[in-house]
């Protein structure tokens, strides 16, 4: 299996630290506002990443944190008057929703910064200790130049990186900031008695009342619940620079190990050829889409590409997402309603089915290619659809072909939401509608389809037969 590394820029074979299993970090959210669909690219992304290789008989643990205090969250709890960890606790929760809605697991570990500060106060202490920080009116700062290959991740060179932050910063400013250099980052922010919400942190001996900087976080949780190395560490494409690239020089400074061996990033989101942003009033919650549309279109949209390419959202895209759902759950339903017979397994099936696993497997080994693995599902919904037509097909193949679309299913989340349970009366009327055509009495036909979608449901016609679902 090959992984494109950004590090590297290229596609490397994926060796694990432990043979057998895979460490997986990702970075999650600040939790201030609810999913948008940039933050839901990655959520989904990362969930089939952690699904397949579980598929391909890998022992996973996968991390993903909750930044559950920074200063937006500080700033909208005090406008609620309720304290940042109350706030940071709601929003937590909604984005949960979001996430199971969109048929992401739970993470094996979720970690919170505020549950965590131990393990932050010490990595924060052994940089101090081995000179890669130092201590200014209370805030506690990293030394970028001191870490020789700083910008490796992001390309930056230090004198290109020292020359646009001069732009940003003069000498004032950086003499305001507390820093040695522009470049410097925070590791620990002096409390400010306005914030209510910080720790008693003892750095060198003396007490630094505050809290944790916002790389500083990711390099103590992955530490404490995967180890010095990651195997994949990943995120959106916007947290290469800086929050990955300093994450790499404070963990590695720290532990002389390297941070990561894979790191993996998804591309950005853009809306209708633009970027998403708040400003140009284009910024789409997850759960807004999700009202119009449904969960599952938005899940296929956001795995219907390359997970590295850049990706537009439309609502002409998700109607067309919503068109393929409908597809994949006809053709699976067709399967249970499929009329068999007994028989053995066919050569034509078990060929069918030996080619799209492959197909599927190859498609995922190679940089975890969900566009490509999408089409193989959907090639074998084309050899499904053409098979249960077939007069004499026999309940083997139909299990064969039942099983390979469910593990398929299952690895990349396409289908998942139950089915509303169709009432009896709409079924009744279902039946009599059958018989009436049967009998070529197509006006009473046409009538009972009439009550049926007076009582909310619509009759399809497929060639597989005759589907009922809730009116949209």
């Amino acid at each position: 299996m090959k992984i494109y590394n950004t590090l590297t820029r290229q596609k490397e074979e994926f060796v694990p630290v432990k043979a057998g299993e895979v460490g997986i970090y990702a970075c999650g959210p600040t939790v201030y506002n609810l999913v948008h669909l940039g933050n839901a690219r990655a959520l989904c992304v990362f969930d089939v990443m952690r699904k397949f290789l579980k598929y391909m008989d890998y022992k996973v643990k996968f991390v993903q944190n909750f930044t559950d205090v920074d200063d937006r969250i500080i700033r909208l709890a005090n406008e609620k008057g309720v304290t940042p960890l109350e706030y940071s606790e709601s929003m937590i929760a909604e984005y949960f929703t979001d996430a199971r809605g969109l048929n992401v697991l739970d993470a094996d570990v979720h970690p919170k910064v505020t549950e965590n500060i131990d393990s932050i106060i010490a990595i924060v202490q052994t940089l101090l200790d081995k000179g890669f920080a130092y201590e200014s009116k209370g805030d506690i700062y990293f030394s970028a130049e001191k870490f020789e290959k700083y910008g490796k991740l992001s390309r930056n060179t230090l004198d290109d990186l020292k020359e646009g932050a001069s732009e940003r910063l003069n000498a004032q400013d950086t003499e305001e900031a507390k820093k040695q250099s522009p470049l410097d980052f925070a590791l620990w922010k002096a409390s400010k008695p306005e914030e209510g919400c910080c720790w008693d942190a003892i750095f060198d001996g003396k007490t630094c009342p505050g809290r944790p900087g916002w790389h500083i976080e990711c390099s103590a949780m992955s530490r404490e619940f995967i180890g010095d190395t990651i195997d994949i560490h990943g995120g959106g494409a916007d947290l290469i620079f800086p929050h990955h690239e300093n994450e790499i020089a404070q963990s590695e400074a720290a532990t002389g190990c390297t941070l990561a061996n894979f790191w993996v990033h998804n591309g950005m989101l853009n809306v209708d050829n633009a970027k998403m942003s708040k400003s140009k009033n284009n910024f789409f919650l997850v759960r807004q889409a999700a009202e119009k549309y449904g969960y599952e279109p938005l899940r296929f949209m956001l795995l219907s590409a390359h997970y590295r390419s850049q990706m537009n959202y439309t609502a002409d895209v998700l109607e067309s997402a919503a068109k393929s759902i409908e597809r994949l759950r006809n053709c699976r339903s067709a399967c249970d309603s499929a009329q068999t017979v007994g028989g053995k397994l066919s050569d034509s099936a078990k060929e069918i089915v030996t080619n799209r696993r492959n197909q599927f497997v190859k498609a995922m080994q190679d940089d975890f290619n969900t566009a490509d693995a999408i089409s193989a599902l959907f090639e074998l919904v084309r050899d499904i659809n053409t098979a249960i037509l077939q007069d004499g097909v026999s309940d083997k193949d139909v299990n064969e072909y039942k099983k390979l679309f469910d593990e398929i299913n299952d690895v990349l989340g396409l289908i998942y939401e139950k089915a509303d349970d169709i009432p009896a009366e709409v079924t009744e009327l279902v039946e009599k509608r059958t018989l009436a055509k049967k009998a070529k009495d197509y006006a009473l036909a046409d009538s009972i389809r009439d009550e049926v979608l007076a009582l909310g449901y619509v009759i399809e016609e497929t060639r597989q037969g005759v589907n009922v679902k809730k009116k949209v």
